[in-house]
């Protein structure tokens, strides 16, 4: 058997076994790709805590879907909102409304608060049990057993004369403008009065099929309270909502861009070879490639992250540059050249546009963040599985007589011919000032943005609504909240408290409109004790408040003895009581119970603008175990981070391939380096005027960028013969495949994907353009072109 036939025969066993580990994987194990940002954090900048909180916050958001059907006045509202309710209604499988209102629900919510009521009061009522004196509270239980302006009482006015308890409902009431009315929750502006219908999804919100049964049943309910109320006005807001605006763009996108790009490949390759088989063994390459880095990805890291998986996708862009050589340069040897004997030929070039790559993204690998790193890894291995399918299987498989279209390499040796080459005289340094100039300009405008809402971008109409709705419900943000700490329940509480102390200010100051914690439903055992001694001393005891009040309205003895038996026998209210209780329901996400060593909990705050975050922030310094989380903050951190990391990653890698470069083609090296470095500066500065802001996947496609473009440059290099135009027509091919799958990107409106994607279109185009320039000119034209310059 002949040498190359029996490395081709040893490859196959290899993709076999990696083929059937692939399988054994997917069967038994179904591997699932990782999508917490989080872990592409170094260790020592994770905390668990943190995470677990943002977790528990998105887990309880996740599920969730608010609807608002409002109308000018209630009747109205009322009927919208039957009609909306009674499309989904049926459908109780899919969703559940969450807004059962009757006197039983009442009751059991206050059921537990009323056995606890002389440990419950407001700050304000606990200041002033402090500092008023006990005429002032005999006065105002007077005002509330007579006056008729007194505000709502809760049971009889002998259970709670001084209206401690009482206060301190509304003021857990005051914790959303949502209240009660003939049985519903409601809501209202100056302008509407909505029907408000809380609902819990019974199905995955991310789930595609979810959302494909959901949407079309919420679209029907909007019409028919739309039908039902013809000025109804229907606002929504839930995680579902989002999910399924950015899977049906992404789905318009793979519909439009995709498979546009995959038939322009198919095309290019067809009128390039007449034939559809270079494209499939450009496939084969790309597969075995893509096994390959999942396979060792999945050995040494155990699971694959998702944006790994994304990045992997410009192994694309690089690794099909090998097989597309291969097949140019097959085109245009002879019949007499055999394949072994061709690949011999090209494998100094093959070998030095695999290692420029590979070195490239090692640099990444040099990065303290693992995500980087598990990209690297995957990168390079999909390189090097991708160039040994080149080497062991594209001799056997393709002959001498496999491709024959050659006249369309001789339509590409024609143009070249024409193209400009860079030397030394006047229209070089004119065209490199000019150069010089735009980049100057180009690069002065050009900004960075890292905010991960940059890369949003949503239906306006869904912002708008939510927008709304938000200000309605007057309801706190998921992502931006503090973590309270501590070794116990009661310490967390204590530290809420004191934390709550803080925020207070900020509320008086319309900072922010209020917070939740649990700490306002469950006060500390220490406040606890504190206010039910205060209740003690000030308003039972012998010449308190309530002995006098009894003598002043005629109560007997009994009354007075009843409420100091109750006073002396009241149990504390613990954290775990109260998450048993129906009350808690709505606030069950705040409390996160015990985490490894410390319990923990979440205050979140209402009334939130960006505007005010530094004052939160401070906030919480100096308080022990209290930490304001802002994920979108953390978030945007993190990606300029990589960034930074990126781009000198990048600059790494220039020098390291310009050190490998430099052992094959010593003064020539900046030959093959330069067309890639000044289209990468040029996209900058066309970037810069463009008004973009420089961000983590414009440097993504500049590493990409840097792979593609060595290669065109080693092509060039290796077959400087401007009459020799297999090289020409490689690059030629691999760019234009580029441009399709990566550069049509540029049309996504997807801003990270847009942002790559036009990074790639302005780059490759112009190392396309730029990469002849920059070759050896071939000593016969050089010669000509001095003929002609003496002759004028």
């Amino acid at each position: 058997m002949k040498r190359h036939n029996l490395l081709a025969l040893a490859w196959g066993v290899v993709v076999a076994i990696l083929l059937a580990h692939g399988v054994s994987l997917w069967l038994n194990q179904r591997i699932a790709p990782d999508t917490d940002i989080l872990t592409l954090l170094p260790t020592q900048e994770r905390d668990p805590a943190v995470q677990q909180a943002f977790a528990h916050m998105a887990d309880a958001a996740q599920q969730k879907l608010i609807v608002l059907v409002g109308a000018s006045d209630w009747e109205q509202a009322r009927r919208a909102a039957d009609a909306y309710r009674a499309v989904l209604s049926p459908h109780a499988d899919l969703l559940q409304f969450a807004d059962k209102l009757g006197e039983q629900t009442q009751q059991d919510w206050l059921a537990l608060f009323q056995r606890h009521r002389l440990a419950l009061m407001t700050a304000e009522d606990e200041t002033a049990l402090r500092t008023q004196d006990r005429q002032y509270w005999v006065d105002a239980a007077l005002s509330k057993l007579y006056s008729p302006f007194a505000g709502p009482k809760i049971g009889a006015w002998q259970d709670d004369p001084f209206g401690l308890f009482g206060g301190w409902v509304q003021a857990r009431a005051q914790e959303t403008p949502v209240r009660p009315r003939d049985g519903r929750l409601f809501v209202a502006d100056g302008e509407r009065t909505y029907v408000v219908m809380p609902m819990i999804l019974r199905v995955p919100a991310f789930s595609m099929d979810a959302q494909e049964t959901v949407m079309p049943l919420l679209a029907k309910a909007r019409q028919a309270a739309s039908s039902a109320v013809a000025n109804a006005e229907v606002l929504e807001a839930g995680m579902i909502l989002h999910a399924a605006a950015a899977g049906k763009q992404a789905s318009g996108e793979v519909s439009t861009i995709g498979i546009g790009s995959l038939l322009g490949i198919v095309l290019l390759i067809w009128f390039s070879f007449r034939s559809l088989k270079p494209f499939a063994y450009i496939a084969l390459l790309l597969g075995v490639g893509f096994l390959g880095a999942l396979t060792l990805c999945l050995l040494l890291f155990d699971r694959v992250h998702l944006l790994t998986l994304v990045f992997g996708a410009t192994l694309i862009g690089v690794a099909q540059d090998y097989g597309i050589y291969f097949l140019c340069h097959r085109l245009g040897a002879g019949a007499a050249t055999t394949s072994p004997q061709l690949l011999r030929h090209l494998l100094p070039s093959l070998l030095l546009t695999l290692l420029a790559a590979a070195i490239g993204y090692t640099g990444l690998a040099l990065t303290p963040f693992p995500g980087l790193r598990q990209m690297a890894v995957f990168s390079v291995a999909g390189l090097v599985f991708a160039w040994l399918t080149v080497v062991c299987w594209y001799p056997a498989m393709i002959g001498p007589m496999t491709l024959k279209n050659a006249r369309q390499a001789q339509a590409f040796s024609a143009v070249l011919k024409h193209w400009p080459v860079l030397r030394a005289d006047r229209r070089s340094a004119l065209a490199l000032l000019a150069v010089a100039v735009l980049l100057g300009f180009g690069w002065s405008r050009l900004g960075v943005n890292d905010d991960i809402r940059s890369l949003q971008n949503p239906p306006k109409q869904l912002v708008a609504e939510q927008l709304k709705l938000g200000k309605l419900l007057d309801a706190p943000t998921p992502v931006q909240f503090y973590l309270v700490r501590g070794a116990s329940a009661d310490q967390v509480l204590q530290r809420e408290e004191a934390l709550k102390r803080r925020l207070d200010p900020l509320i008086a100051q319309r900072t922010i409109s209020g917070y939740q914690a649990i700490s306002n439903w469950v006060p500390s055992a220490q406040a606890q004790s504190g206010r039910h001694k205060l209740v003690k001393e000030k308003l039972m005891g012998d010449g308190a408040a309530l002995p006098v009040l009894a003598s002043r309205i005629g109560e007997d003895a009994d009354w007075v003895h009843a409420m100091r038996e109750r006073a002396a026998t009241v149990p504390s209210l613990t954290v775990d009581e109260f998450m048993k209780a129906p009350a808690s329901e709505p606030w069950r996400h705040l409390w996160l119970g015990r985490l490894d060593d410390d319990y923990a909990s979440v205050v979140a705050v209402r009334g939130l603008s960006l505007a005010k975050l530094p004052a939160l922030q401070q906030a919480a310094i100096g308080i022990d175990g209290v930490q304001w989380v802002d994920k979108v903050a953390d978030i945007s951190s993190l990606l300029g981070r990589y960034r930074q990391y990126m781009g000198w990653a990048l600059l790494f890698s220039y020098a390291a391939v310009f050190c490998l470069l430099f052992l094959r083609y010593r003064a020539a090296t900046w030959r093959v380096l330069a067309p890639t470095a000044l289209a990468s500066g040029v996209t900058l500065a066309l970037l810069g005027i463009a008004g973009q802001q420089l961000q983590l996947f414009h440097v993504l496609a500049l590493m990409l960028l840097l792979g593609i473009g060595v290669d065109y440059g080693v092509f060039f290099q290796e077959r400087p013969d401007r009459r020799e135009a297999s090289a020409w027509m490689a690059v030629s091919l691999s760019a234009a495949s580029t441009l399709l799958s990566f550069g049509l990107l540029g049309l996504s409106k997807t801003p990270a994907l847009q942002a790559f994607g036009l990074t790639m279109l302005l780059g490759t185009a112009l190392v396309w353009l730029i990469v002849p320039c920059f070759a050896h000119e071939h000593a016969a034209v050089a010669q000509a072109v001095r003929m002609e310059e003496v002759c004028e």
